[in-house]
C-alpha cells in the first residue's frame, strides 16, 4: 500500500498522505485540503472523521476491544482499581509503589471544598439536577484556585490534576446530600478514594456507617469501565474546549454538561427507566421485544447497540459477569436484574437484534450495580462524569502537550444567498 491517496478534483489530482495507526487503522490526511484545493468534507457528526491523534485508548468497534494505554480494559477490570487506572490513563503508564502512594496521597489531601462553597448549594432548589449543580460547581472551583489555571505551565497543571480528580468527588456526593436535604459528610482522609466517596454519599453524623468492601471493589470497576471511551461526545468538547486554553476546570465543566444528555451520559438512567416500565406493565418482555421491533409502537430498547461497537460491548462483558456476583453477595434479589437477564436472553436469540447487531451495552448492567449500591437513577451521570474524569484530564492534557490548534470546524453554509433587508413597518 502506498503512502498517499490520490484524489480528482475538477481533473486535477492532488496527493494525500496516509497516516496508519498502532493497529493498523488507517487514516487520509486531509489538513491542506482546504488551503490546497478550495474544498473542505462534510461529514455530519464526525463518525468518518479523526479529529487528533491519541496514545490513550484504543477501541475496535468490530471485534469488541478496549485498551487503556495499550491495556485490555478485562485486565485492568480484573486487576486494578480506579487510582492506578486513572493514574495510568492521565501519566501514561502504571505507577510505581512510591507513584501510587503519593497520587492517592494528594488525592487524600486535596479532597476537602473551600467552606464557602458550601453556601452555593443553598441556592440551587431541592428538585435541581446534580448534574446541573456539578458543572456550575466544577465552574467555580476556577475562582479558587486563580495562580493553578494557566494550561501552559506543566507545573500548574500538575497541581491542579489531583484537586480535580478529588475535588469533583466531593462536589458530587454533596450535591446528593443537599438533594435529599441531608447534612454534608466531610472527607475522611483513612479511607481510599472509592471508600471516601461512599462514606460522603451514605454516611450520616447520627450513626456509624459500615462499609461495604463489596460494594467498594463494585464501584472501583464501574468507574474503570467508565474511566475513557476515545474522541466521544463528551471527552470531543474537553479537548475543543481546552483547544482554546481554557483551564482545566471550565474544559471539565464544558464535558459534564456534554454528557449530560440522554444520547451519551444518560442511557444508564434511560435504561433503568425502561426496567421499571416493563416491570408496572407486569414484567412482559416478551411484549417489550415485540415493542421495541414495532417502528410505530414509540417503545425504545435502551441499553442494546452501541455507535461504535458492532459486536459485544466488552465493558458489557465483564459488568454482566461483576454484576451477578456482587448481587449474590450482597443478597441482593433485583426483579428488575431478572427482567435485564429476561431481555438479554431474548435479543441475544432474535434474528431482528442478532442480525442488527444490538449487543447489550455496558449501560444495560451498570443501572442495575449502581441501584444495588443504594445511589438513586438521577445520581447515575453524575456517577458516569466521576469514572469519565481521568479520560477527560488526560485528553485534556495530551491536548496541550501537543499543541494543536484551536478547534475550528468548517461548514457548509445552505441558507439564502441573498436577502434585502425590510424596514420594519414593511413587514
Amino acid at each position: 500500500m502506498g503512502t498517499t491517496a490520490e484524489l480528482k478534483l475538477e481533473g486535477k489530482p492532488y496527493e494525500l498522505p496516509i497516516i496508519v495507526g498502532s493497529h493498523n487503522e488507517k487514516a487520509v490526511d486531509i489538513r491542506k485540503l482546504r488551503g490546497d484545493t478550495g474544498y473542505v468534507t462534510l461529514d455530519s457528526g464526525y463518525e468518518n472523521t479523526g479529529a487528533c491523534q491519541s496514545k490513550i485508548t484504543y477501541i475496535d468497534g468490530d471485534n469488541g476491544i478496549l485498551k487503556y494505554r495499550g491495556i485490555p480494559i478485562e485486565v485492568l477490570a480484573e486487576k486494578s482499581d480506579f487510582v492506578e487506572t486513572s493514574y495510568l490513563l492521565i501519566y501514561g503508564k502504571l505507577p510505581t509503589k512510591v507513584e501510587l502512594s503519593n497520587f492517592s496521597r494528594e488525592l487524600t489531601y486535596h479532597s476537602l471544598i473551600h467552606e464557602d462553597m458550601l453556601r452555593f448549594y443553598d441556592g440551587y432548589p431541592p428538585s435541581a439536577h446534580p448534574m446541573a449543580i456539578l458543572s456550575s460547581m466544577v465552574c467555580s472551583l476556577s475562582a479558587y484556585y486563580p495562580d493553578s489555571l494557566d494550561p501552559n505551565d506543566p507545573k500548574q497543571v500538575d497541581n491542579l490534576i489531583p484537586r480535580v480528580m478529588s475535588k469533583i468527588r466531593t462536589i458530587a456526593a454533596y450535591s446528593y446530600k443537599k438533594s435529599i436535604g441531608q447534612p454534608v459528610m466531610y472527607p475522611v482522609n483513612r479511607l481510599d478514594y472509592c471508600s471516601n466517596f461512599l462514606h460522603m454519599m451514605f454516611a450520616v453524623p447520627s450513626e456509624q456507617y459500615e462499609i461495604d468492601p463489596e460494594v467498594v471493589k463494585a464501584l472501583n470497576l464501574l468507574l474503570i469501565l467508565h474511566a475513557d471511551h476515545e474522541q466521544n461526545c463528551s471527552t470531543s468538547t474537553v479537548r475543543i474546549v481546552g483547544s482554546s486554553d481554557a483551564n482545566l476546570f471550565a474544559s471539565i465543566a464544558a464535558g459534564i454538561l456534554a454528557l449530560w444528555g440522554p444520547k451519551h451520559g444518560g442511557a444508564n438512567q434511560a435504561v433503568m427507566e425502561m426496567l421499571e416500565e416493563i416491570q408496572r406493565n407486569g414484567g412482559d418482555t416478551d411484549a417489550a421485544i415485540r415493542a421495541a421491533k414495532d417502528k410505530n409502537s414509540g417503545f425504545r430498547l435502551s441499553g442494546f447497540g452501541h455507535r461504535v461497537y458492532k459486536n459485544f460491548d466488552p465493558r458489557a462483558k465483564v459488568i454482566k459477569v461483576a454484576c451477578d456476583k456482587v448481587l449474590a453477595k450482597m443478597g441482593v434479589n433485583d426483579p428488575l436484574l431478572d427482567i435485564a437477564k429476561r431481555l438479554e436472553e431474548a435479543a441475544l436469540n432474535d434474528p431482528y437484534f442478532v442480525e442488527r447487531k444490538l449487543y447489550p451495552n455496558v449501560d444495560f448492567y451498570s443501572g442495575i450495580l449502581y441501584r444495588a449500591m443504594g445511589i438513586p437513577n438521577e445520581m447515575f451521570t453524575v456517577m458516569f462524569a466521576l469514572g469519565r474524569l481521568p479520560g477527560w484530564i488526560s485528553h485534556w492534557k495530551e491536548l496541550k502537550e501537543s499543541n494543536e490548534r484551536i478547534g475550528r470546524p468548517r461548514q457548509i453554509y445552505t441558507g439564502p444567498a441573498h436577502a434585502e433587508y425590510v424596514p420594519i413597518e414593511k413587514r
